[in-house]
């Protein structure tokens, strides 16, 4: 009989593409992890489905050249992600190996280096001291992570409480060196170290509770914090066709938004925009820390020609770093682009799978894996009080730009923001070209957060902000009626609500990413333009025809924009500043003289 403590093995029976039938010899768990052996080289695989002796696996690897009979050993674990000191400004594939330890230009099968350097020293500083009563999550020390605290918690698969018998003195460690003992309420001894080993599949719980989110998470962009903002723990998606920018405006929230740690999963994204990814963050400035950003940042990339396999994982590896970040007490934002090739990637599998296909092929159980993953983001109360969170913001890059498919449509029941990208808006290079019409954000039914923005930022914000939709709405409305009826065709009050919605359009939702000002927009300069602009727009008017008004709107809309590309309260805006105000009185002389 064969020992309890033996692994499973199996041999190849079957090989589509990248899905592979293996019959085992002993028992095997869905999710399990195995290694396929080809030609001296262990291909990883996950197990999707167990039935009776037979196992199906998707291996993260090409398959190309595997023969029926190869052998197969189980790992009796799940995909795991590896938690520890040393992952930030780290670049992972969706497996977390290190891409660059990877020998060569492309990646080579059974190449797997560790996910954290096992040499580098840290600077350990005990929190706790010897006696003390800790459970799972409980912080034992820290080190400093590019000058982000990184604590050093209780092992997370930890029951029940734990008393700290014995705890190293500070100074330099390393990972693997065991850092505390503890004692167990049955008098087992558990050595801690400062590694981690975490199911990605599996949520990271390690918390009291789930509050309810209501604190504003300032991203820097105008058309989100000002027209749908987003809350601290929420989720967010971002659908739009190809070329609307979705890339380029989660890019920016990266850079901008209030944040302590970033997570970019690059999933199935093309090749050249992954390296933009590795090229740019580390030489872009932090406008929080005044370091490099990319300090404060890991990239999970798994590019469209990667395995479809590897392509899946790369979204729970990422939310699994996220959620180990999160249970220090520090606010993640986690940036999934695209969940279109994550969802691709499991209609391939379920494809393979002969199995019982949804709407466009996808699995029936779609809307179910894709509320599972979200519901993974949240700001939560760890056992000391303090608070972690998670932001989630993914794309979805819908064929042709229809948002009515399936995963578009899976994702807007269980993301609280949609900001839909327009084709209009970014043929006109109207950037971010996200629609203000369509786009929402639910969490303002909140009355703690209602409560927030007036309390933040102004008692009637709430009330100037509907002030602005409603212009935008008119200002639609209008043009469309231009559009059809021609100039001559419309009153000269359409032409008047379609400029004063150009106004709006081109001071507040337009925003210049490549400047250095006008790229991140702090929520008290954006109070104070949104109060300009409505005084602009308020302003009553009188003009005999609308060839006397383009004049006029282009010099206000001209003014205003360049309000926005200087430092605010600067000798420069406060010259704007007069300069409009020249303008709208030089207005309201002139038509006083036409009178009525």
């Amino acid at each position: 009989m064969k020992a309890a403590i033996d692994p499973t093995r199996g041999a190849v029976e079957g090989i589509i593409s990248n899905l592979v039938h293996v019959r085992t010899d002993g028992p095997v768990a869905q999710n399990e992890i195995c290694f396929i052996h080809h030609e001296g080289t262990p291909l990883m695989a996950e197990v999707i489905e167990v039935l009776h002796d037979r196992a199906y696996v998707q291996v993260f690897e090409s398959t190309r050249g595997l023969r029926a009979g190869a052998s197969v050993e189980f790992a009796g674990h799940m995909l795991e992600a590896t938690l520890g000191p040393g992952i930030l400004s780290r670049n992972y594939d969706g497996l977390m190996h290190d891409l660059d330890a990877m020998t060569g230009v492309f990646l080579r099968r059974g190449e797997y280096p560790p996910a954290l350097d096992e040499t580098r020293e840290w600077d350990f500083r005990p929190l706790v001291t010897s006696g003390a009563r800790v459970r799972a999550g409980d912080s034992l020390g820290e080190v400093l992570e590019n000058g982000i605290a990184h604590r050093i918690m209780v092992p997370f698969e930890l029951s029940g409480r734990y008393t700290v018998e014995s705890l190293v003195r500070p100074g330099p460690r390393r990972i693997s060196d065991a850092v505390a003992t503890l004692r167990s309420e049955r008098g087992d001894g558990v050595p801690v170290t400062m590694v981690q080993r975490w199911p990605v599949k599996r949520a990271l719980r390690v918390y009291r509770d789930k509050p309810r989110p209501f604190r504003l998470l300032e991203t820097g962009v105008r058309i989100i914090d000002t027209l749908n903002p987003i809350v601290e723990g929420g989720t967010g998606f971002i659908p739009g066709p190809f070329g609307s920018g979705k890339t380029v405006l989660q890019q920016a929230i990266s850079r901008q938004a209030e944040a302590d740690v970033v997570i970019v999963a690059a999933c199935g994204e093309r090749a050249n925009e992954v390296v933009d990814l590795f090229t740019e963050f580390p030489e872009l400035d932090d406008p929080w820390t005044g370091r490099k950003l990319m300090e404060r940042t890991t990239i999970i990339a798994n590019t469209s020609n990667m395995p479809v396999a590897a392509r899946e994982a790369s979204v729970y590896t990422a939310m699994t770093i996220a959620e180990y970040y999160r249970s220090m007490g520090l606010k993640v934002l986690l940036l999934a682009d695209s969940t279109s090739r994550w969802a691709q990637a499991l209609r391939e599998m379920s494809n393979r799978m002969e199995e019982l296909p949804g709407p466009d092929a996808f699995p029936m159980d779609l809307s179910a894996i894709i509320s599972n993953f979200y519901s993974r983001a949240g700001i939560v109360r760890l056992n000391d009080g303090r608070t972690g969170s998670i932001t989630l913001i993914g794309t979805v890059s819908p064929a042709g730009g229809n948002l009515k498919e399936p995963v578009t449509e899976s994702t807007k029941k269980v993301a609280r923001c949609f900001y839909a990208l327009s084709q209009r808006r970014a043929d006109s290079k109207r950037y971010p070209a996200v629609d203000p019409i369509e786009s929402y954000s639910k969490y303002l039914e909140y009355p703690e957060l209602r409560e927030t923005l007036r309390a933040r930022i102004a008692p009637d914000w709430l009330d100037n902000v509907d002030e602005l939709k409603s212009v935008l709405l008119r200002g639609r409305e209008a043009a469309e009626q231009i559009n059809i009826l021609g100039d001559d065709g419309v009153s000269i009050d359409t032409h008047l609500a379609f400029w004063r919605s150009e106004i709006v359009d081109e001071v507040i939702l337009q925003q210049n990413a490549f400047d250095a000002v006008d790229a991140r927009t702090p929520l008290e300069r954006q109070e104070y333009m949104v109060r300009a602009v409505l005084d602009t727009v308020r302003a009553e008017l009188a003009f005999d025809g609308y060839e006397d008004a383009n004049p006029y709107f282009k010099r206000v809309i001209n003014t205003l924009k360049q309000m926005n590309y200087a430092a605010f309260g600067s000798p420069d805006f406060e010259s704007f500043e007069k300069r409009l105000e020249e303008i709208l009185e030089e207005r309201r002389a002139e038509a006083v003289e036409v009178g009525p």
